[in-house]
């Protein structure tokens, strides 16, 4: 079940036709620093902006429906607090999903995740639409297919829904070091039944399971990604997004933000061609 000499997780987690990015296709995410530069010029830009306009003006008209943002593995909600701030000044309500660090079992976060889009749900008499980095995405994904009343669309970025091993040594490492960590007794980790159990396959299963036709679905990714296959990224029921930014710039590299933005727009609409490639 298992390919122990390379990776933690089950081998039917990176099927034929996908592979882990290469030692040196790490090198790639040194661009991070650019992307993040560009967020800033882009921030102080769209400041000016506001401030030239008349003070009636300057907030954008308010999104009706919620978004929530949901982090990476190993990373919590503040690696996506720029994007966050981001779309909130282009009008949008966005919620924290309240994950400080992804290192649990990717079933428990789903179902945190899920408690939260209820409370948020009720709240706003809406449902609600979730945009995921990386792992985030593959649990969007997810609940998406198990609760389409609370889920209107998703935006997934970087997330290697076809083949979740296919990412780098690094990372598989890292999901060694928690499996290890939980077999001696920390709590709140991930365990082998979460990477190589039934548990792994509950979660492959659902990143693969049809969609509701009313839930919209946007899968961003980046063939400059250091980190996991792009390949894995593109859902063929998804609309297809290409971007140029490493994997952990999609977090805040404003080309993306516009794009995530565009499809919340896109879902808002309901609108959603699946299938379709947008460079």
């Amino acid at each position: 079940m298992r390919r122990v000499t390379d990776s933690p997780l089950a081998s039917f987690l990176l099927p034929d036709g996908y592979a882990r990015p290469s030692l040196a296709a790490v090198l790639q995410e040194r661009t991070v620093v650019v992307e993040a530069g560009r967020y800033v010029v882009r921030a102080r830009q769209e400041r000016r902006e506001r401030r030239s306009r008349p003070y009636t003006g300057r907030s954008a008209a308010r999104a009706v429906e919620p978004v929530i943002l949901v982090p990476g593995f190993t990373a919590g909600d503040g690696s996506l607090r720029l994007m966050a701030r981001t779309l909130r000044e282009r009008g949008y309500r966005t919620y924290r999903s309240q994950i400080r660090a992804n290192v649990g079992c990717t079933l428990n976060a789903a179902a945190q995740l899920e408690s939260r889009l209820e409370a948020i749900a009720l709240r706003r008499g809406t449902r609600v639409q979730v945009v995921g980095h990386s792992l985030g995405g593959m649990i969007a994904r997810g609940i998406a297919v198990r609760r389409p009343d609370l889920v209107s669309g998703i935006v997934t970025l970087g997330s290697p829904m076809l083949a979740p091993a296919a990412h780098h040594v690094a990372l598989s490492w890292g999901v060694e070091t928690l499996v290890r960590l939980s077999r001696a007794g920390v709590p709140g980790l991930m365990a082998e039944e979460c990477v190589a159990g039934v548990c792994a396959r509950q979660s492959f299963d659902e990143c693969r399971a049809p969609l509701s036709p009313d839930v919209t679905f946007t899968a961003v990714y980046s063939r400059r990604d250091g980190v996991v296959d792009w390949r894995a990224c593109i859902d063929p029921t998804a609309v297809a997004v290409e971007v140029g930014s490493s994997h952990l710039g999609m977090a805040f590299d404003p080309a993306v933000i516009d794009h995530v933005s565009a499809a919340l727009r896109r879902g808002a609409d309901g609108v959603g061609v699946r299938g379709l490639q947008i460079a």
